[in-house]
């Protein structure tokens, strides 16, 4: 089984990655990946060769709880 580290190349991590219908036009985006044993892949869509984020089911369970609850609302705002 391969060991899955935060900053590893995205292109090795196997698996289909997706992201976002609300993903603007250009591309920008981030992706995500399901891993093996559970665990969620993350990375930048005009980087799809650069490094990764690896979070453990519970660390994206515990962030997308957050989101859905808006506490991360005012990070995507443009000042």
């Amino acid at each position: 089984m391969q060991n899955f580290t935060n900053g590893m190349s995205a292109n090795h991590i196997p698996g289909t990655w997706v992201k976002s219908r609300m993903s603007e036009a250009n591309g920008m985006c981030v992706e995500v990946a399901a891993l093996p044993r559970g665990g969620v892949a993350v990375r930048n869509s005009t980087d799809p060769g650069g490094p990764a984020l690896i979070f453990t089911a519970e660390e994206m369970s515990a962030f997308l709880d957050g989101a859905k609850k808006g506490e991360f609302d005012g990070l995507g705002t443009l000042n």
